[in-house]
């Protein structure tokens, strides 16, 4: 399970792009409980999400022309420069070469194979998330691929991620574990192939703990939310659902079952 002593392809950061940083904060400061605290005049409108003082999140302007509002999902590296060399070879694009974030660590964007988005971070004085597997805080990370086993190698060829294959209702699910450690201890997110009949594209989805899937739901779309997928519960797992932000930005919840 996610936790914050990060190796090498750990999700360590997460931050949102959104039109509207002033309403995206206030929706999910009502929905998850989360206060914004500003980066500074000089990080251009970016900022923290905090519980209880420690950062679960980030919020920034949408920064690209014609950009989706997006949750962006950033995995560590030690060495940024040879990680985007990795993307290319692996077949993968590398939006945005690495750059200093004002002495707080390197970071690059990036698009698998697949066209699903995501990051890299060299950690320098910020190693990463200081909060995560706790309620209302990232808990998992998952990968909608239309060729899982395609998109594992390319990851794999990246951070050398192990996986596991786990039979769910109508599909075969991989989950994702960092190189080192228990298999089991270590995996932090998981593999779904895409459904082609439903138009979803590849994409990088983060899930939240939630300790009432049902009650966040509500509170989601009384704020101008909207539902993308029902709350289900899903054997062994726990209770999920998918949501949207006002400004269409994905996200998911998940009350574990306590076996996971």
């Amino acid at each position: 399970m996610l936790g914050t002593d990060f190796i090498t392809g750990s999700p360590n950061w997460l931050d949102l792009g959104s039109p509207d940083t002033d309403a995206a904060a206030a929706f999910y400061g009502a929905v998850l409980g989360w206060q914004f605290v500003s980066a500074g005049p000089e990080a251009g409108g970016y900022g923290f999400f905090q519980v209880d003082g420690k950062t679960v999140a980030a919020l920034g302007p949408l920064t690209e022309e014609g950009a989706r509002s997006a949750w962006m999902i950033h995995f560590k590296t030690e060495d940024i420069a040879a990680t985007v060399q990795a993307v290319t070879a692996g077949g993968g694009t590398v939006r945005m070469q690495p750059m200093d974030v004002m002495g707080e660590g390197m970071l690059a964007q990036a698009t698998d194979p697949q066209g699903a988005q995501f990051a890299l971070w060299q950690p320098g004085r910020t190693a990463g998330l200081e909060l995560t597997s706790a309620p209302n805080t990232l808990l998992w990370a998952e990968l909608h691929a239309s060729d899982p086993e395609a998109d594992i190698a390319f990851y794999q060829g990246l951070f050398g991620w192990r996986s596991q294959d786990m039979q769910a209702p109508g599909m075969t699910y991989r989950v994702l574990s960092t190189s080192a450690g228990d298999q089991q201890d270590a995996s932090f997110g998981g593999v779904a192939p895409l459904n082609p009949g439903e138009g979803e594209q590849p994409r990088w989805v983060p899930y939240f703990h939630s300790t009432d899937v049902d009650a966040t739901i509500n509170s989601a779309r009384s704020n101008g939310g909207s539902v993308l997928m029902p709350a289900a519960d899903v054997p062994e797992v726990g209770r999920i659902a998918w949501l949207a932000d006002p400004f269409g930005a994905a996200f998911a919840l998940l009350k574990p079952n306590p076996q996971m």
